[in-house]
């Protein structure tokens, strides 16, 4: 067994039923209420950028995860993105995904269509209801974007990274519709420009006419991967955290060759400019209704090279580069 640097430790658990229903809406879920609820809230186990099809040893790390959830029994568990591609060969990590027996939730990220796969292909694999649905659990809303829409009004370099007006529309319809807190899930961030969401600002800006409109914080919190980088941003009352990537950071052409440990990268035929995490990485989030939220990380070390010997700023992107996910009480308003 692999030891891990510093293992999960998780808190109270909940479970609940499926509440998600079709609605009219093309590409979207509405959802039912959750009237019964337990007062001490919600629990769940979210993993990001696992990169099944790039990584040697994907497998290991899901395998650890959806271990660690069957221990723990959360509510629910949900990947950021950028899981695995929906081909033959991953029938095998969808399996160990599948043994984690309570409900699963995945947001699609930028190279989960990568090859030429359809995001329909991509949801149908995941035995996901669709790029972007609702769903309600023990008194709160949640709501999974797909931020992955070209743009109508910019030209943007590479992967296409908006949420188009008609994804907004069902987004403002959604929380209006909902009486509970809300808590967002996105690949991309909403406040990170390098690369995150290209109209984050906007988005944003409606979440935040939201709140205003119901008269308090009613969405609390938006969690995202992609960025595969550790830092939390509180934005007018609501809170921004980003959730580490489960295997590795890509550093770029800023990374000179000479830093990596050639005969590690060789052997698994990894991308020379890799930053590996010895173990995955992965986190848990309880919510309470006495507006506690409650973030425990973890970490483990970089293969091949320790992270102090790459020569490398670890503040290329402003934020540092990190195999960690920190833990973090928050409070709502």
């Amino acid at each position: 067994m692999i030891n891990r640097k510093k293992f999960i430790r998780l808190g109270s658990i909940g479970i609940g039923g499926i509440l998600v229903n079709k609605s009219l809406a093309s590409a979207s879920i509405a959802s039912t209420t959750d009237n019964v609820f337990k007062a001490e809230g919600i629990k769940f186990g979210v993993i990001a950028d696992l990169h099944n099809d790039l990584m040697h040893d994907g497998l290991r790390r899901a395998k650890l995860f959806i271990e660690a959830m069957k221990n723990e029994k959360p509510d629910f568990i949900i990947s950021l993105g950028d899981f695995c591609f929906p081909k033959a060969e991953n029938k095998e990590l969808m399996a160990v995904w599948d043994g984690f027996t309570g409900e699963r939730h995945f947001v699609i990220g930028n190279h989960d269509t990568d090859g030429g796969f359809t995001k329909q292909q991509v949801t149908d694999f995941w035995n996901s209801p669709a790029p972007y649905y609702s769903f309600d659990k023990q008194g709160f809303h949640f709501v999974i974007l797909d931020g992955n829409e070209k743009s109508r009004t910019k030209k943007i370099e590479g992967y296409p990274r908006s949420i188009s007006q008609q994804q907004l529309e069902w987004l403002k319809k959604d929380i209006r519709n909902t009486k509970n807190r809300v808590i967002i899930f996105c690949h991309q961030g909403l406040d990170n420009d390098d690369g995150g969401l290209e109209n984050g600002m906007a988005v944003r800006y409606l979440l935040e006419q939201m709140n205003i409109e119901a008269g308090f914080n009613k969405i609390l919190l938006v969690l995202t991967g992609h960025h595969h980088l550790n830092y939390h941003n509180e934005i007018n009352g609501i809170h921004y955290v980003q959730i580490n990537s489960a295997s590795y950071y890509w550093a770029g052409d800023t990374f000179e060759s000479k830093a990596f440990d050639a005969d590690f990268y060789k052997k698994h035929g990894i991308l020379r400019r890799t930053l590996v995490y010895q173990d995955p990485i992965w986190a848990t989030v309880s919510i309470d209704h006495k507006k506690n939220i409650h973030i425990q990380g973890s970490e483990t070390d970089m293969a091949g090279i320790p992270l102090a010997q790459v020569g490398i700023d670890i503040y290329k992107d402003v934020y540092p580069i990190s195999a960690k996910i920190d833990s973090r009480h928050l409070r709502y308003r």
